[in-house]
């Protein structure tokens, strides 16, 4: 497995970030989905990564810069053929590891609280995180856990 900073132009991050946007919006209420579009991941606070075996792509992952000392994971995607591969795995490992690099002291996420996203809450648990209140802009919501870990 290959891990790339991507430019986001490529055809096959387009689908795959499309695959994500609908699905999010298949499995949770529209006003508690907060994926990004491809539009709004070309910020230039938000770095973005995706993993490849091959010429194959496998997943995705981005880090939102909140603050000097802070960021958001975003954007955390396994391509459906490539689940329970480890993909979700080694993205994150290389998102912590940009984030100490960065010297960020937390790193912070948004995930849903429905049974579908039970995989991304045990693999956060896993790496450190815990359940925090709503941070940089969002607000409690039944349907979102808010994870946080200190670098």
């Amino acid at each position: 497995m290959q891990i790339k900073l991507d430019p986001l132009c490529g055809s096959e991050i387009r689908a795959l970030l499309e695959e994500h946007v609908r699905n999010m919006y298949e499995v949770s209420p529209p006003d508690s989905v907060h994926v990004l579009d491809l539009a709004a991941l070309q910020q230039p606070e938000i770095s973005f990564w995706t993993l490849w075996s091959g010429e194959e792509l496998m997943g995705c992952g981005a880090l939102k810069e909140l603050s000097p000392e802070h960021a958001e994971i975003k954007s955390m995607r396994t391509a459906t053929a490539h689940r329970r591969k480890g993909v979700a795995e080694q993205m994150l490992k290389h998102l912590l590891t940009v984030a100490t690099q960065r010297a960020y002291k937390r790193l912070s996420l948004e995930t849903g609280a429905q049974d579908f996203f039970k995989p991304a809450r045990r693999l956060y648990a896993r790496f450190g995180f815990a359940d925090c209140p709503a941070f940089e802009g969002y607000v409690e919501d039944p349907h979102s856990v808010f994870m946080t870990k200190i670098l």
